[in-house]
């Protein structure tokens, strides 16, 4: 097999590795609540543990971080964009919205970048694709709308878990289009997270406590997880994203939105519904579509 033909084979296992991941944060961190900790203090101790191993990783592998400015206001601008802002509302409605419906809210991105890149020009349109992405934006409606018509869930928390998507939509677009000139995958990622745990700081003005749970082993344990998993996820979303393209990357968040809820819903208790299913299968199909789409334009 050619290096050509290898190329989207490795992409949709990236994507499926990385969405799995994912999936696993929103579950963690609704253990880590019943662990002690508050939501932005796992957040920003977990980001800062990711940053820094995978800024070791980068320096063992001679692949460190540039810091001229331009790439200082990269970390800042991806880490606000891509970290900060949609984990801080991710992890504080897991606790209101459940981690199933919080997972499933990840699927909603690959419309809005998609969207928006057909907009800056940075894709072309394809019928397929664009098929695949609003299969799967019809599963994330009808997950909305059965989660809002159950009442279960205070409306500001499922507008706010609702909204996640909105952040990691721009946050693929800046990426992709001002990704610093010659910087490798492996380079980026580190500054990214280090970007977004500086930017969670301030918010310590606001009454949030960062103190960490340190006398709890289970705590301890959660955090170094979630630490490793941030690590891993970050690493491989560089290196995906200059593989297959910003569109393409998107769909990691359909991934997590199933395997999400699938663990919570299996491991973690929580109460499954019809519309949870039909927007599963819807989302799978999607996904199926554009990767399909996407890997015979890799093979042209």
């Amino acid at each position: 097999m050619s290096g050509t033909q290898y190329r989207p084979f490795l992409a949709v296992s990236l994507l499926f590795t990385i969405g799995t991941l994912m999936g696993l944060t929103s579950n963690l961190v609704k253990l880590a609540s019943g662990s002690g900790w508050q939501p932005m203090a796992f957040l920003l101790w977990s980001l800062l543990g990711g940053g820094l191993l995978l800024l070791l990783f980068a320096w063992l592998r001679g692949e460190r971080p540039g810091m001229s400015l331009p790439q200082q206001r990269y970390y800042l601008a991806s880490g606000l964009l891509s970290i900060a802002v949609p984990n801080a509302l991710l992890f504080s409605s897991i606790g209101h919205v459940g981690a199933g419906f919080a997972s499933m809210c990840l699927a909603f991105p690959p419309l809005i970048t998609y969207l928006l890149a057909l907009a800056l020009r940075m894709e072309g349109l394809s019928r397929i694709r664009l098929l695949g992405i609003c299969i799967g934006l019809a599963g994330s409606l009808l997950l909305a709308l059965g989660k809002i018509n159950s009442g279960d869930s205070p409306m500001l928390w499922v507008l706010g878990a609702l909204s996640v998507p909105v952040f990691l939509a721009l946050g693929n677009i800046y990426r992709a289009r001002y990704w610093p000139s010659g910087a490798s995958p492996l380079s980026l990622a580190p500054g990214m997270l280090l970007g977004g745990a500086l930017l969670l700081v301030p918010t310590a003005l606001l009454g949030v406590d960062f103190a960490p749970h340190l006398g709890n082993a289970k705590a301890v344990g959660l955090l170094a997880g979630q630490m490793l998993l941030f690590a891993a996820v970050y690493a491989l979303f560089f290196i995906l994203q200059n593989l297959a393209g910003t569109v393409f990357l998107s769909q990691i968040g359909s991934v997590a939105a199933i395997t999400g809820a699938a663990i919570a819903i299996g491991l973690l208790g929580e109460q499954g519904s019809l519309s949870m299913l039909l927007a599963a299968l819807c989302i799978v199909g999607g996904v199926l579509l554009v990767a399909w789409r996407s890997a015979q334009e890799a093979q042209a």
